[in-house]
């Protein structure tokens, strides 16, 4: 591992792996895979992120929309400034800005 910082990692590849996972290289050629449905619950907005933090009601039965029926897929994603990507998913979710940083910490380690 290098001993750059967190500014200097960026991605340098961004490739899908299926309709279900994305891989990312990164400039120090580490490699993360992750999960279309682990970067929509983890979007970093915060209409998610209070959503998340406040308690759900047990014993509702929940109603579902016709986009999360559909199987969830990422439609967009582009980078914002040299920091974060906007990721826009098949739900119409798009408000999300995932740092570079914070990319980095999803997803799970593959071989290189």
């Amino acid at each position: 591992m290098t001993n750059a910082s967190s500014f200097e990692l960026f991605p340098s590849k961004i490739s899908r792996h299926g309709n279900d996972q994305i891989e990312i290289e990164w400039s120090d050629a580490h490699k993360r895979m992750y999960g279309i449905r682990q970067l929509r619950d983890a979007c970093p907005c915060a209409t998610c992120r209070e959503l998340r933090m406040s308690p759900r009601p047990t014993n509702l039965l929940t109603i579902l929309k016709a986009e999360e029926i559909a199987p969830l897929l990422i439609v967009g994603m582009n980078p914002v400034g040299r920091y974060a990507y906007s990721i826009e998913f098949s739900d119409g979710h798009s408000s999300g800005i995932y740092t570079l940083d914070y990319l980095r910490e999803l997803g799970r380690e593959t071989p290189v």
